[in-house]
């Protein structure tokens, strides 16, 4: 009657595993440059569409959060408005450097782009953006599905090919990795799984290299604990949605 739920339990932790097998240092590397980049003045950003601005939800806003990261995170890189609306942005060459203009990335800047295919314009053409500024570049993507598939932007590079630091979510091409019998399509797809266990990794690692140089990481707390209610104004006021 489980099979299936323990299925999908295998399947993710499967994915996780794998991640700690093969990625720590490249997470325990990206905490670090955005650690450095704090301490230096810098901001650093973090962006994706469709699902992938989960990834930006994940960084920011949330209790146990680090403060200053600045989510590139438009309605139309989301499903909010509508269910496909992001899948017809991110294929739209421009929207990018309209987005990097507006959010002002800048040089010393590191900005994070999520994307599992990594071929569409969207992630592709923030990644050269942000290069082209003078910005690091930390990209997480499906290495496996991205290897297998061409790109969709004009320059034929996919995200993993630009970034300074490219992290595998270690899933499986098309993200989905479990199949049932009389079901034509898979389900289980690991990308959202993957991705909470990195972007905290990421702020493991981050607060560890902010701590070792004497200085306490902004971090949000949970304002729904009786008495927390104006705890966080202090770092609202002093990070959040820097528009300049």
């Amino acid at each position: 009657m489980y099979d299936s739920v323990d299925k999908v339990f295998e399947i993710g932790l499967g994915v996780i595993n794998k991640i700690r097998e093969t990625q720590c240092e490249k997470l325990d590397e990206a905490g670090r440059l955005i650690a450095r980049t704090h301490m230096n003045g810098h901001k650093f950003f973090v962006t994706g569409s469709g699902h992938s601005h989960t990834v930006a939800e994940e960084f920011y806003g949330r209790a146990g959060g680090l403060a200053f990261p600045v989510p590139i995170m438009t309605t139309e890189l989301t499903l909010e408005e509508h269910p496909t609306k992001s899948s017809y942005i991110e294929r739209l060459p421009g929207y990018a450097a309209i987005l990097a203009e507006l959010y002002g990335v800048s040089e010393g800047d590191v900005v994070l782009v999520t994307s599992n295919s990594g071929r569409n314009a969207y992630p592709v053409e923030m990644a050269l953006c942000a290069k082209e500024r003078g910005a690091k570049v930390i990209a997480i993507t499906n290495v496996d599905h991205s290897s297998k598939t061409s790109s969709r932007h004009v320059s034929g590079k996919k995200l993993m090919e630009l970034a300074d630091i490219v992290i595998d979510n270690c899933g499986v091409e098309g993200d989905s990795a479990m199949k049932m019998e009389g079901m034509r399509a898979s389900i289980c797809p690991t990308s959202s799984m993957a991705n909470a266990f990195i972007v905290q990794s990421i702020v493991a690692a981050c607060s560890d290299e902010l701590l070792k140089n004497g200085i306490e990481p902004p971090v949000f707390i949970s304002l729904n604990s009786d008495g927390n209610e104006t705890v966080n104004d202090e770092l609202f006021a002093k990070y959040t949605r820097q528009y300049k």
